[in-house]
């Protein structure tokens, strides 16, 4: 499963868990932007995915690692990674 079609699928199954409908996010966004963007039909802007895991109250790397398609295993993987990185940036080393 490729980013285009796993976003759209770990939003509606992170939605769903949360027993949220797609009217629920009425304040952020219309039931019809939010089918698009389930469908994969349209790309939400990072400000978006921001608002959107606020309704979820989720942070947004937990909506982007379901994306990514990883578990808790996974994400701790990741998450060492984008430690090292940001260090390596603040060190100047990147």
């Amino acid at each position: 499963m490729t980013l285009k079609n796993s976003f759209p699928t770990a939003l509606r199954s992170l939605r769903k868990s949360r027993g949220l409908s797609q009217e629920a996010f009425s304040e952020v966004s219309s039931r019809t932007y939010m089918s698009s963007l389930e469908r994969g039909i349209k790309n939400p802007t990072l400000s978006k995915v921001d608002e959107l895991c606020a309704v979820m109250q989720v942070h947004p790397l937990t909506l982007l690692a379901l994306a990514y398609g990883l578990d808790a295993k996974g994400a701790d993987k990741l998450l060492a990674r984008v430690q090292r990185e940001l260090a390596a940036l603040q060190d100047g080393q990147a």
